[in-house]
């Protein structure tokens, strides 16, 4: 990874095509979806979503990544979706 989220890895999502890091860090939860196969564009979105909040998203078509994207979540669990291409991976409500 080249640091572009603030804070300690907390969990790694793997799919088919990509993988979410989320990081946490004082309170903010921050998430990047990235290509297993980067440099060609495709459509990529990372989402994260505070318990009560609406998600954050960034959706587009990218080479390499989407994201970062960062919430305030405090102690609330949050929920990361990611996808490349035709595959995605949700967590479910994680980091409680």
């Amino acid at each position: 990874m080249d640091g572009s989220c603030a804070g300690r890895e907390v969990r790694t999502l793997p799919f088919s095509t990509g993988t979410v890091h989320v990081f946490k860090r004082n309170g903010y939860v921050c998430a990047v979806t990235t290509a297993r196969n980067p440099g060609v564009k495709r459509v990529m979105s990372v989402s994260v979503q505070a318990r009560g909040n609406r998600p954050v998203v960034d959706k587009g078509r990218y080479k390499h990544r989407a994201g970062p994207v960062t919430v305030h979540a405090g102690q609330r669990c949050v929920w990361v979706k990611g996808t490349v291409g035709r595959d995605s991976v949700s967590s479910g409500w994680i980091l409680c």
